[in-house]
This record gives structure tokens, sequence and C-alpha cells, in this order.
């Protein structure tokens, strides 16, 4: 690491977790162009790790998530089927008689949380206001053919799921699903991760930046164009009219305002991190918000394979992607979400541990950094090697 990138680390470490403040002023060392980043962990409950760095950036700075809003959103949902007022049997369209057009009927909730409806676009694509308003996203996907035979195989429904998933919650409780986890999820932690930023929370907000890849990575982005008949231009929306760049989600305020939730959170890394610690741990004297049946029921993988849409195998559980298979030092039901600008959040109920980072710059090629394995990894050895945590 440089001297330059050490000074550049600011924020805390519980004692044992020297390593991951190390590790992350090396990832920066390594950063081109502008540096930006927040590191935040914990441990049964309590923070361990609260790092940051970067100009204009500090621990309560806030800025898109990306996908990590489906891990917000699908807790929501995992509290749903916890009470009672969902049931992952039953068909989507119970719930919600339109969707049953064009072959939907027979889709239950539980295939829909795991990516299988075959909805993960529009023909002739989304416009950003439609984007951002998810009963818009809801009423065009209701009629949509599927672009595969529901429940039969899976792919990631990158811009869409929130919406499908909450259209289901709104029928059933009459609340959005946004609502929904401000009330049950962040209001009651104070957590830095919103879904649906309000006006006076903007001064703390910075844009995401596009990604500088090297040479030999830029060579790589132009040599993987998707194939004529790939399905991820339908799922990232790329073949809309007019043209469409993700940049455009994390940093439109009317984004940020409505919170979309499959991609449209505001967030840092301590709002996520403390999100997945309430979710399996005792946070300030309150009890873990999912019981062990919920967490083993949403982080199973009932269905293996191929996602047609990424090319990733065994990508899902219920909502949640499987971190257990991502991060081999993680437990099989570890559970989370990351983000398209490299951002991750994860928990990991075997250690404890309850994960968030994020970044001012696209990490490159997309997706979870690859950073997040080593700085993940700190955390995870410092916690089990800390007396009386395994």
């Amino acid at each position: 690491m440089t001297q330059t990138a050490e000074a550049e680390v600011q924020g805390t470490v519980a004692e044992g977790f020297e390593e991951v403040r190390e590790e992350f002023a090396a990832v920066l060392a390594q950063e081109t162009g502008e540096r930006g980043a927040q590191l935040a962990a914990y441990v049964h409950g309590r923070q361990v790790v609260d790092l940051y760095a970067g100009d204009g950036i500090d621990g309560s700075t806030l800025t898109g998530v990306f996908s990590n809003s489906k891990g917000a959103a699908h807790l929501v949902v995992a509290l749903l089927v916890q009470d009672g007022v969902l049931d992952l049997g039953r068909e989507v369209a119970s719930y919600w008689p339109e969707f049953a057009a064009s072959g939907k009927g027979a889709l239950t909730l539980r295939e829909l949380l795991a990516h299988r409806s075959g909805l993960i676009g529009v023909d002739g694509g989304f416009t950003l206001e439609e984007l951002a308003d998810d009963r818009v996203i809801a009423e065009r996907l209701a009629t949509q053919r599927p672009f595969w035979e529901p429940g039969t195989r899976y792919g990631y429904h990158a811009l869409v799921i929130g919406a499908l998933t909450g259209e289901v919650v709104r029928r059933v409780t009459g609340r959005t699903l946004q609502e929904l986890y401000e009330e049950r999820v962040r209001a009651p932690y104070g957590l830095d991760f919103f879904l649906g930023l309000p006006e006076d929370e903007e001064t703390r907000f910075t844009p995401i930046r596009p990604m500088l890849p090297t040479p030999e990575q830029q060579a790589v982005l132009d040599a993987s164009a998707p194939a004529a008949d790939s399905l991820l231009p339908v799922a990232f929306n790329r073949a809309a009219d007019p043209s469409f760049d993700v940049l455009q989600l994390a940093n439109s305020r009317m984004v940020r305002a409505l919170g979309p939730a499959s991609a449209g959170g505001a967030g840092n890394a301590r709002g996520l991190a403390r999100m997945y610690a309430a979710a399996i741990s005792e946070v300030d004297g309150r009890p873990p918000l999912l019981e062990p049946d919920t967490v083993a029921e949403f982080t199973h993988r009932h269905w293996t394979g191929t996602d047609l849409v990424t090319g990733e195998s065994d990508h899902f559980a219920l909502g949640f992607e499987t971190h257990g298979l991502r991060y081999a030092f993680l437990g099989a039901d570890a559970f989370g979400h990351s983000g398209a600008a490299g951002s991750e959040a994860f928990a990991d109920p075997g250690s404890g541990v309850a994960y968030g980072y994020t970044r001012r710059r696209l990490a490159f090629p997309g997706g979870a950094a690859p950073e997040n394995q080593r700085l993940a990894a700190a955390v995870v050895r410092a916690a089990g090697n800390r007396p009386g945590t395994r």
C-alpha cells in the first residue's frame, strides 16, 4: 500500500479488525482516478468497522446503490411471509389478477422471487420516467408476454423484480413496499439506506461517476458485446428509445425521490451493513428481524441452473443472491445483494457478520467489485479470531 492511500483512510475499527483497515487502504492504492469508498461491518449486532476515503466522502455520504435496493425490498417480503401475510406457494395472479395475462397465471410467488417469471423487461424498453415508478413498471409488465415459459428457467430481472414483488405487496397490504420498508426497517433502526430519498437528505448525496477502465479492461468490454439473441439488453433496458444509461438511475433526483425497489435506493455502507445486522442479530436491544426458519427458506436454493441473462450459475435463492457461493469463506446461508457500481452488502448468519461496501465510481466489469473478495474475507477472518465468536 502507499503512504498516500493509508493517509486517505478515515474512520474506526474495533480492536482485532486492524487488518480490515490495511486491506481497505491497499484497495484504494490500486484505484486509478478519483477515489471514493466506504466500508462498514457488524458482528453479532455490534459495529466493528466504519471506514471511508475520498475527497468529499465521509461515513454519512449517500450515493446510489443500485441493486442493493433489492435486498431491502426482499427483506420486507420475507417479513410479510414470516407474518403469514404472503404465501410463497400461492399463484401471483391470486393476489394480482391482471398478472395472469399471456400465460403467467400458474407462476407462484416463490418462483417470482427466484427470477423465474420470464418478465425481464418490455417490448421497446422503458423510459427513465417509467423506471422511476414501480406502479408503472408493474402495469406494463402485467400484460407483457414473458421471454421464456414462466417457471421453467430463470434469469436476472435486473430493473423490474422489485416492481413485480412490490405490486404483490401492494395488492395484499394496501401499502407500497417502500412505505413498509420505511415503517418496519429503515426508521426503527435509523438506517442511512433509503427507498425514496427525502429532499432534505439531498445535501449528503454524491453522484456515481462513470467507469474508468484500463486499456486492457476496455478491450474486454469492446469484445463482450452480447449475441444477437441475448436477453441481457432486454433485462438492462439497453434497447430502449431514447437510449438508456444505468447511471441515470442513480443520478436522477426523480428516481431517488421515488425509490424504485429494483435499483433506485440511496444509501451508504453504514446503512447497508446495519440493515443486514438487524436482519440476523439483536441490534440496540431489538430482536433479529428474521427468524431462523425464514432465513432458511429465503436462503435455500430451490432451483439450480444457469441464469439466462447473466450466464451465472445458481445465482439466486429467493429475492437475495446466493452469497455463500459467491464468497467461499461465507456460510451456505449467507444472503445479500450487490449493486451495479461495485457495492456489496450481505449477512452471514453463521459468523454473525453483516457487511456493507460502496464506491463512488462504477467498477469493472460491473456488479460486486472484485475488491469485495479481499475486504469481506478480512472482516470474516477478524470476526472468527475474536474470542467467543465461533
